[in-house]
């Protein structure tokens, strides 16, 4: 009987790429494992077609043979059917079935797991910094309620006087042997042992104060530092100040989440922090120097004369540090223009007399404020 093309088998396109073709297989070899259709001769049949059809589309020389030749390209290569002798990627092999053994074996083919307790859980917390401390790097103390060793057993959960045995079943070692029917034959698999856990020791004779976890839940405190400029989201890892596994198991880590309090004043853009100061119209006008507020402390930012609202001033170094070191951000000042709400009776004269001059230069063909606002906006 002919055989069927390749990319037909996979369900692929003739312009797929690797990504498509190895997505196809794994979909087409989940479906079709012997070992998910034992005794069934067509899942099996199937399986190799789709596995001969990947060997090749996942080569390059091989697939671009099959493109202009066809099967007679390949000349000897699968002439007499598909073997596992031919499949020359095993890497990608171990990668597409890494999950379907762990399914069909219960999790434990090819298996690196230690034996022993297991580890602790990881702990996740979150500390708020203001704006000034994300500046300058802080020191803080984190409070918390984690399970810690049991001190009346000293984490063995065994009750004083008394200690954990060896298992019987799997003689300590944590592990036991399985054999079991794979499409290379039977295969030696190794898996946690079902009596102790995987731990390789039983304990008998429990600790009272810790029911035998050989751990218990207190309150402690831990100080952490953080360096200068951190962000919201960033998170500094505590390796092993987690909760500490059952019986003596290593602990988990702790993981310090930042969160950014918002400013009353500042807020920032990347290392840069933006301050929106509020000018009076005379100053403006005439230019000044004003003391503004930083994030190291008070600063005199010099204001030109004919400042227009919305000028933004960059102030050198004085935002935030790089947190891997790359430099300090700038502070950027951008001018508000301040109109007074209540004005007592001298300026209101004052701002009479500035109308009447901006009258005035209308009657002599000059252009008025409003007229420099709009040709500024045009």
């Amino acid at each position: 009987m002919a055989k069927r093309d390749y990319y037909e088998i996979l369900g692929v396109g003739r312009d797929a790429d690797q990504s498509s073709i190895k997505s196809a297989y794994r979909k087409l070899a989940v479906k079709y494992h012997p070992d998910k259709n034992q005794g069934n001769a067509e899942a099996e049949e199937l399986f190799k077609e789709a596995s001969e059809a990947y060997e090749v589309l996942s080569d390059d020389e091989k697939r671009q043979v099959y493109d202009q030749h066809g099967h007679a390209g390949l000349g000897g290569n699968f002439g007499g059917g598909f073997e596992w002798s031919d499949f020359s990627h095993a890497s990608d092999f171990q990668d597409i079935f890494g999950n379907i053994f762990d399914n069909f074996f219960g999790g434990g083919g090819r298996t690196n797991r230690q034996s022993g307790p297991p580890k602790g859980r990881d702990l996740k917390v979150k500390v708020s910094l203001s704006l000034e401390e994300v500046a300058t790097g802080v020191e803080k103390q984190i409070n918390l309620t984690r399970q810690q060793g049991c001190a009346t057993c000293n984490a063995s959960g065994a009750a004083p006087g008394s200690q954990a045995e060896k298992c019987s079943t799997c003689g300590g070692v944590g592990q036991v042997q399985q054999v079991a029917r794979t499409i290379f034959g039977q295969q030696m698999t190794v898996t946690a042992c079902p009596n102790c856990g995987g731990e390789g020791t039983i304990v008998s004779s429990p600790c009272r104060d810790c029911n035998g976890e050989g751990r218990v839940r207190g309150r402690s405190s831990i100080n952490v530092r953080i360096p200068a400029g951190v962000q919201e989201g960033n998170y500094i890892p505590l390796r092993g100040e987690g909760e500490i596994g059952i019986r003596g198991g290593a602990s988990g880590d702790l993981l310090v989440f930042i969160e950014e309090q918002e400013h009353s004043h500042f807020s920032r853009e990347g290392n840069d922090v933006v301050l929106q100061l509020p000018v009076g119209f005379a100053q403006a006008t005439l230019g000044c120097e004003m003391e503004v507020p930083t994030l190291q402390g008070k600063a005199i930012l010099k204001i030109p004369s004919g400042t227009q609202a919305g000028r933004i001033f960059r102030m050198n170094r004085k935002g935030i540090p790089d947190v891997n070191g790359r430099g300090v951000g700038d502070q950027l000042v951008q001018i508000l223009l301040w109109t007074p709400q209540n004005i007592n009776n001298n300026e209101r004269r004052l701002f009479e007399q500035l109308i009447e001059l901006e009258d005035e230069r209308i009657r002599s063909g000059g252009e008025s404020f409003f007229d420099r606002i709009r040709k500024a906006f045009s």
